[in-house]
């Protein structure tokens, strides 16, 4: 017998991954030149020559059985320094090496966090638009995810709505900032309010809730901003990264989890996550993938080239009349669809060789996601493809 849970998520495969499929099959019949596809968040630069260098070093100079051998279930310990060296500098925070834990991505960084700080029966409480793979992340933990409603008009909290949903089961709120698929970061005037907010909940249910903070697309900020780092506001904050987008390095699978010095169990969380490793098998990532990141930390690629596609999209969006919050970072973008349903909007860009994501798997029905992450000339090229759907689908005059 095999696990019907499993086989009956056959049924509900990633939107994302369908369209990606569909663009990859379009291009063998058609040059995926000519395909504009905008459906998967790949990194489209490539990795710093600082990685290359590293690793190359690392296979010329280090003892093989040692560079390729398990690493302790804690992981490496002068990697787990690096970084919490790093983040001081950078944020101003007091991490030592018993603060991190590297993990297989921001997945696995998230599989131990969940499991750190919430028991079967509980929920997490995110904010829609939503990264779609929470749903299983949470639900694999025995959790149930409850979704705040969107403020459209900016894509910051609504802490009214958030207010509705909190409840003595809540373990945690787990945000995603800068977020996909809406390009926002968070302020640190709604990182303030969400900190007083948690911690006055904390007080009326008798417990601490929980900040994930996921943060995989730190490093990609538009305009010169800084980046508030959410657990400078809050104590209780777990904060989840990945090196795929900052180094372009996704197949990798390289990141880790910080637990905020300040939280009052902070010394236990890595080990608990090294017992937690045990039971999901999410343990001990690529030693010389360690060792390559913390070599790396004060380096990125090129990611200029995000800006620079997003604000030629922008530009092109607002001209064709689409209603769009401007992304403060990623290389996302999140239009509201020129119908009610988006679903059907995306369907019918199909017609026309674009590869878009209908807003209904990030949890906001009636926008559509477009990943940037693609070379820009492509972009350029992009725009007539666009103009024509709009103009024969909808009659908007370009």
């Amino acid at each position: 017998m095999i696990a019907q849970h499993y086989k009956d998520m056959l049924g509900g495969k990633s939107v994302i991954r369908e369209i990606s499929e569909w663009s990859t099959a379009r291009g063998a019949e058609i040059g995926y030149d000519n395909v504009f596809d905008y459906s998967l968040g790949n990194p489209s630069v490539p990795c710093p020559a600082e990685f290359t260098e590293s690793c190359r070093r690392l296979l010329d100079s280090c003892d093989p059985v040692t560079l390729h051998g398990y690493s302790p279930t804690l992981t490496l310990p002068a990697v787990r320094a690096a970084v919490a060296k790093s983040l001081n500098r950078r944020f101003g925070m007091d991490y030592t090496a018993d603060h991190i834990f590297m993990t297989s991505g921001a997945a696995g960084a998230l599989a131990h966090a969940l499991r750190c700080v919430a028991v079967p029966g509980q929920n997490i409480l995110t904010f829609a638009p939503y990264f779609p793979e929470y749903k299983p992340y949470v639900e694999g933990a025995g959790l149930t995810l409850r979704v705040v409603p969107p403020r459209t008009e900016d894509f910051q909290i609504d802490f009214d709505a958030m207010e509705a949903l909190l409840d003595a089961d809540t373990a945690a709120v787990l945000i995603n900032t800068p977020n996909n698929p809406s390009g926002a970061v968070y302020s640190a005037r709604t990182l303030t309010e969400l900190a007083d907010r948690l911690k006055a909940a904390g007080k009326r249910f008798g417990h601490r809730i929980f900040l994930i903070s996921d943060e995989p697309y730190r490093e990609i900020l538009f305009g010169g901003q800084s980046f508030a780092y959410p657990a400078k506001f809050y104590d209780d904050t777990l904060t989840c990264y990945s090196f795929s987008k900052s180094l372009s390095v996704p197949g990798e699978r390289i990141g880790y989890l910080a637990a905020c010095p300040r939280c009052e169990e902070a010394s236990l969380i890595v080990p608990m996550c090294g017992q937690i490793s045990r039971g999901i098998g999410h343990n001990c990532p690529s030693s010389m993938i360690q060792l390559a990141a913390a070599d790396c930390l004060d380096v990125t690629s090129d990611l200029q080239v995000y800006e620079t596609n997003m604000e030629l999209i922008w530009d092109e969006l607002k001209r064709l009349g689409f209603t769009v919050v401007k992304p403060d970072g990623t290389f996302y973008i999140f239009p509201k669809a020129l119908e009610e349903d988006a679903n059907a909007f995306c369907r019918k860009a199909m017609a026309y060789d674009l590869a878009l994501v209908p807003g209904d798997t990030f949890g906001c029905p009636g926008y559509f996601r477009m990943a940037y992450c693609v070379g820009t000339e492509k972009v350029r090229r992009s725009f007539a493809a666009l103009e024509r759907f709009v103009s024969r689908e909808y009659g908007i005059e370009v």
